[in-house]
């Protein structure tokens, strides 16, 4: 968790534009991330670090714009921190469930726009993602189609490697 964490705190700080390269240590028996800031108190938690950063990259569109859609983007990096990364293999498919529902109208999580929720479930789902057969990918079609979406979103992937969500459907129905 931790180096995971690690990494994905570094591929957000190059996705958002930032050069200088934060350093980072972790705390706690869960390797909690901690951002040690130069200029004054550290910040820890993905969620907290992360959210600096958008705020230090000058990009706060990131965080919801709107009472309602900051509610609804923080409401989902509560769930990334709280159900999906400590989510044990039972879960998963709970986890992959609601959001398969939750995206069914919706484009992003937090509706029509891209925001930092986008962008941490990614990295939250992506191993789950990269373990599933195409076939229980296609189970959860309305969350295979926002993860293949994101993933081709400029800077998100980073270093993670591409996921084949779904198969061409184009000819399935020809004679």
């Amino acid at each position: 968790m931790a180096d995971r964490a690690m990494r994905e705190l570094s591929s957000l700080e190059k996705a958002l534009g930032l050069s200088k390269g934060n350093k980072y240590s972790t705390q706690g028996d869960r390797k909690v991330p901690v951002l040690q800031a130069s200029d004054g108190p550290s910040l820890v938690g993905l969620v907290t670090i992360a959210a600096h950063l958008v705020q230090q990259a000058g990009r706060p569109e990131l965080l919801g714009s709107g009472a309602e859609q900051k509610a609804v983007v923080q409401q989902w990096l509560e769930y990334r921190v709280t159900r999906v990364d400590p989510g044990t293999r039972e879960e998963t498919g709970t986890i992959m469930k609601d959001l398969n529902q939750y995206l069914e109208d919706k484009v992003y999580l937090a509706g029509d726009d891209f925001t930092l929720a986008d962008i941490l479930m990614y990295h939250g789902v992506h191993p789950i993602m990269a373990e599933l057969a195409v076939q229980e990918k296609e189970t959860y079609v309305n969350l295979s189609r926002w993860f293949d979406h994101v993933q081709h979103c400029p800077g998100v992937r980073q270093q993670l490697p591409p996921v084949v969500v779904l198969k061409n459907r184009l000819y399935s129905h020809a004679r």
